[in-house]
């Protein structure tokens, strides 16, 4: 698909339209930030990928391994001395 754009000068940038039928063969709308790059002599836009969001349930998945490994380190402390150890 072939579509022709006109640059134009809005306030102090230079803009031009990109058409409905553009935007949603690339997945983008209004408010998606693109990347652009000229690759030879041709202007490349890609929409970045949003970072993930995580929730606050994904966050702690795993914590409840982390408490039990930290018991076990516990034990590890009051243990006797077998090498030049320094504390």
């Amino acid at each position: 698909m072939t579509i022709t754009a006109k640059i134009r000068r809005q306030g102090g940038a230079t803009v031009f339209s990109v058409p409905p039928a553009l935007l949603k063969m690339l997945g983008a709308e209004v408010g998606t930030e693109l990347t652009l790059a000229v690759s030879d002599g041709s202007l490349v836009a890609t929409p970045r990928k949003p970072k993930k969001r995580y929730t606050l349930a994904e966050l702690l998945e795993g914590a409840d391994e982390m408490a039990t490994l930290g018991e076990e380190a516990k034990a590890w402390q009051g243990g006797r001395r077998t090498g030049n150890e320094i504390f």
